[in-house]
């Protein structure tokens, strides 16, 4: 039968999962602009090559580029049919429109949350924080999926202020998530969105850097005077229920709500713009205690009086990051792409930014650079442009770097799956396609005691932007005994008994739900896969590794990979060899589900051979040797 072009079999149920993803509209969407482009950065790195007197990697093969594009794209391997279809076609523009196809599902904004996750340090909940980030996480990957441009991203978070339960102010949930610690706060957003590590000046001038104490302070006063709504409005009510005769009352439970889950969810206060040096401070350029107004260490300048309180300094914090430093705000972002998509940055590390003429490859980070810049930080286009270039599809050299700079490009450096590809491939063998399933959703249903109460008369969005619009103690005591009354008449769970909000299903997934990482806790488990293969902790910016232990050897040997695909008969790889008249098809297609290419000679032999012995039970064999191999685990 004659295989279908990519482009149709991407309209078709043949594969599901394809959900083209909102944005507004890209150069990207362009193909002659990606084609261009892609030739443009082809052409940097044969210059390259060419003054380094070293010849120019060959392209790979089908297969290799196959799954390499399944798993820099969306995180996981092609399912058996997926993996099947692109390998029987035989058509010149095939590698295309695969890119494409990969690049228009919703397992490319799953693959990109995860990343966000990582970078931004998004958890579930937080230790000595009784609020929920539930709405700070949904915000992160609504703005994945909607392809949100970078730098309005970047703006959100930074100038963020309101009420975390809104879908439009959830990304305060940024500052929430470093409550208590603003200084802590500001050293990640300059790592992460400015490649600047300024943690030392926190509390002394940097011995290895240009940055000094009193210059982080200055940076620091544009966030200066942030607070949690008109908490203190409710002080006097909240001081009342925790006597310790009305910690188990209702009374207490209701007025926790209000107390942690609105105001403590809530931030108010623009950036008064300055602010008081500490205690401790040590240096002649200014006095413990002496009030200073912000002022930025470098781009172009921006200044706030020290005289006066005003309301804007995230906001002119936020204009500064993204659009008031010359090439570095840009120039972090794409080489931060690039890594993601060729494995290695331009420079390294990625969050120490480097101008373009003192890398090893000025003339090409130059080009990303200002790429990134015309694309309106379109990250998604960014990458299909990457994507599409020879320089992606070099083969893979398993041999170290011929060049003292560590990224000669010589061939793709062999690299260690994250622990979400392998989690996420690990669930599309054993249950094909995981975006086909339903997304999680944001529950915002009010709780108390741990169940939702007054279902279909109000929720968190709607009880925090009416308590939040209170001026006085009196009107929030008012709102509180109405809440409570309320709360009483409905019975405690009440209505709210139910999984549904005014007829719309609240989807939630457990910590061993076969759905990709996106969907599940964060972070995973102590003891759940994605943890022992190296998960962020999400306690530090890009705390993820890739460093092997004996705790993974033996969960691949004894927990998933035995109980849901070795063990498992209904598992979908299995089904791959419905219809399979010879054992040869069988083993080829075991090894198309699993390594994504079909077996060598010496390779079809062995397994051959280790049917005859071991009949049936060969294909589980089989399976096991195959997942638990290092082809498995590593990304060529």
């Amino acid at each position: 039968m004659k295989a279908l072009p990519i482009a149709i079999l991407a309209l078709s149920a043949a594969i599901p999962g394809v959900a083209q993803t909102s944005g507004p509209p890209s150069k990207a969407d362009d193909a002659e602009y990606v084609k261009k482009a892609a030739f443009k950065i082809d052409s940097y790195v044969a210059g390259w090559y060419r003054t380094k007197k070293l010849p120019v990697p060959e392209v790979t093969d089908d297969a290799t580029f196959l799954r390499r594009a399944f798993m820099v794209a969306i995180g996981r391997i092609p399912t058996a049919e997926e993996a099947r279809f692109f390998l029987e076609i035989d058509e010149e523009g095939k590698r295309i429109q695969l890119v494409d196809y990969l690049l228009n599902t919703k397992g490319y904004s799953s693959h990109m949350t995860n990343w966000a996750f990582d970078l931004l340090r998004v958890t579930d909940s937080k230790a000595g924080f009784r609020g929920s980030f539930e709405p700070y996480r949904d915000w992160v990957r609504r703005a994945m999926e909607d392809n949100m441009r970078w730098d309005d991203f970047t703006h959100s978070l930074l100038a963020a202020e309101g009420n975390a339960w809104d879908p439009e102010t959830a990304s305060v949930g940024y500052y929430l998530r470093d409550q208590g610690m603003p200084l802590d706060n500001l050293a990640n957003t300059t790592r992460v969105f400015l490649g600047s590590r300024m943690e030392c000046a926190q509390c002394h001038d940097d011995p290895f850097g240009d940055t000094e104490r009193h210059d982080f302070y200055e940076l620091a006063a544009f966030t200066n005077g942030m607070s949690q709504g008109n908490r203190n409005l409710m002080r006097k009510i909240w001081d009342e229920v925790r006597a310790d005769d009305k910690r188990r009352t209702i009374d207490y439970s209701v007025a926790e709500v209000l107390w942690d889950d609105v105001y403590g969810m809530s931030v108010k206060g623009g950036g008064s713009g300055r602010i008081k040096l500490p205690s401790d401070y040590q240096y002649r350029d200014g006095q413990p205690g002496e009030l200073i107004g912000a002022r930025t260490p470098f781009g172009k300048t921006v200044r706030m009086s020290d005289r006066d309180d005003a309301n804007d300094g995230r906001e002119k914090l936020a204009d500064w990051v993204t659009s008031r430093t010359g090439e570095q705000y840009p120039s972090v972002i794409a080489n931060r792409m690039w890594a993601r998509v060729m494995g290695r940055g331009v420079y390294e590390p990625i969050d120490e930014f480097v101008t373009a003429r003192d890398t090893h490859l000025p003339a090409l980070m130059t080009y990303l650079t200002q790429l990134m810049v015309d694309l309106d930080y379109d990250l998604k286009g960014f990458q299909k442009i990457l994507l599409n270039t020879k320089t992606f599809q070099f083969v893979p050299n398993p041999e170290p770097s011929k060049v003292l700079t560590g990224d000669d490009f010589h061939g793709r450096q062999l690299a260690r799956l994250s622990s979400e590809q392998i989690w996420d491939s690990l669930i599309t063998l054993a249950s094909g396609d995981p975006d086909k399933k339903p997304r999680r959703s944001m529950d915002n249903r009010v709780h108390v005691r741990g169940k939702p109460v007054l279902v279909g008369q109000t929720d968190m969005k709607k009880l925090s932007e009416q308590a939040l619009a209170l001026k006085t103690e009196s009107e929030v005591r008012a709102f509180y005994n109405k809440l409570l009354a309320d709360v009483k008449k409905g019975g405690n769970g009440g209505k709210g008994s139910s999984d549904m909000m005014m007829g719309a299903k609240i989807q939630r997934y457990g910590r061993n739900a076969q759905v990709r990482a996106s969907e599940l806790p964060s972070p995973a488990p102590r003891d759940h896969l994605l943890y022992l293969f190296g998960q962020s902790d999400r306690e530090v910016v890009e705390g993820s590794s890739a460093e092997p232990n004996v705790g993974q050897v033996l969960s691949l040997m004894n927990g998933f990979v035995q109980e849901q695909l070795v063990n498992n008969r209904d598992a979908h790889l299995y089904k791959s060899l419905e219809g399979a008249s010879s054992d040869e098809e069988k083993i080829r297609r075991l090894y198309i589900a699993i390594l994504n290419r079909p077996p060598s000679e010496d390779e079809m032999g062995w397994m051959l051979d280790e049917v005859k012995v071991s009949g049936r039970s060969a294909y589980p064999n089989i399976v096991s040797a195959l997942v638990m191999s290092s082809e498995f685990l590593f990304l060529q």
